[in-house]
């Protein structure tokens, strides 16, 4: 075997510890943003990440997060806060906020509109929480596959249900939340009176009752890019979809795919900060700054979600507005997705939906992905 000399030995140890030092600021970050990855991470990229390093000098991190909420809980419980600002749903977010799982935001800090007005009256209802700043409006719709229906296309919520005179399978995220909504809807419920039929056991019966007549034509799916693919690949004929995931298949890649924005589910996602964060006030600072006028605006240029704030709207391209949930003519007949009804409502709902699944086999009919 052959000897190293000591002297040899020295150097290639401090080459070693010099390695070993270095190494941690290859992967050292100054913050960590949260989201649900895609589309929405590569907005937030191009329209809040690299701006705001550029501004500070600062570095980003940002990792994907899936809906866990015990991820954020078990940080907290350990002392051991890994993620500093997340992009929840707004459920999601009321019960960690109730919970006590969230740093308080205080709104005064916020910048006003770039038109004067202050931020609490630039926000859009809702969209400023105790624990959260609102970061986007987006929406659950239905799109369909123009090749389908090339003379008579669907152009309401009925439509979808309506397999006679629109044949072909249905894509239905597996789930009781939007399809019950959207069944009562397309059954002549005002979208003012949905949740208050849905409250009552006759209502619930009424929506499971309109989804027993395309039980046979759901095609089941979990994940945001599975709607695309689906019809993309001739799967179904229409499909429901979060409308930020159908953007650039429809305008990048060609496919020829529309959306119906009658019976729109729209909702507010909101930024919080995770309770225990080290970087508390690198945090507030991103938030502040991602939901300014300008920011909100930049970030609708890369996905079809609209602005929370007022003062964003002038500034959206041209050619964007027609694509957000938030468009006069796409709001017509649209409704808020209620999640404090449904934090009160699933638990029971979703056993009632299990069981329908079961009944109709329909638990066994995913997309193929």
């Amino acid at each position: 075997m052959r000897r190293i000399r000591p002297s040899r030995c020295g150097a290639i140890l401090a080459l070693l510890l010099g390695a070993l030092v270095s190494t941690p600021a290859l992967s050292h970050s100054d913050l960590t943003v949260v989201n649900w990855g895609g589309a929405a991470a590569r907005a937030h990229m191009l329209a809040l990440v690299r701006p705001f390093e550029k501004m500070t000098g600062l570095t980003v991190n940002m990792e994907h997060y899936g809906g866990e909420l015990d991820a954020v809980r078990n940080q907290v419980e350990a002392a051991n806060v890994k993620w500093d600002v997340v992009d929840f749903e707004y459920s999601d977010l009321i019960k960690l906020c109730d919970e006590g799982y969230l740093e308080p935001i205080d709104h005064q800090t916020l910048p006003a509109g770039d038109d004067g007005v202050p931020a609490s009256d630039d926000f859009i209802d809702g969209a400023l929480r105790d624990c959260a700043v609102g970061s986007i409006v987006w929406a659950t719709v239905y799109a369909y596959d123009k090749t389908a229906f090339p003379d008579d296309p669907p152009s309401t919520i009925a439509d979808f249900f309506d397999t006679k005179r629109f044949p072909g399978k249905r894509g239905l995220r597996q789930d009781p939340r939007g399809a019950l909504e959207w069944a009562l809807m397309a059954d002549g419920v005002p979208a003012d009176d949905v949740y208050a039929t849905l409250a009552e056991p006759a209502g619930v019966d009424r929506a499971f009752a309109v989804l027993d007549g395309i039980k046979n034509e759901i095609v089941w799916w979990s994940g945001g890019p599975q709607p695309a693919r689906l019809l993309n690949e001739g799967e179904v004929t229409m499909s429901m979809a979060w409308n930020g995931r159908l953007f650039r298949p429809m305008t990048e890649w060609g496919q020829p795919i529309e959306i119906v924005w009658d019976g729109q589910l729209w909702e507010i996602e909101l930024w919080g900060i995770v309770k225990g964060t080290r970087h508390l006030e690198t945090a507030l600072q991103f938030v502040r700054f991602a939901t300014d006028t300008k920011r909100l605006a930049d970030s609708a240029r890369y996905i079809s979600y609209g602005p929370v704030r007022n003062s964003s709207g002038a500034l959206v391209p041209e050619e964007m507005r027609p694509h957000l949930p938030t468009t006069p003519n796409n709001m017509k007949n649209a409704l808020r997705y209620d999640s404090v009804w449904w934090a009160e409502h699933l638990e029971d709902l979703k056993i009632r939906f299990e069981s329908w699944l079961a009944e109709t086999g329909g638990a066994t009919e995913k997309a193929r992905f």
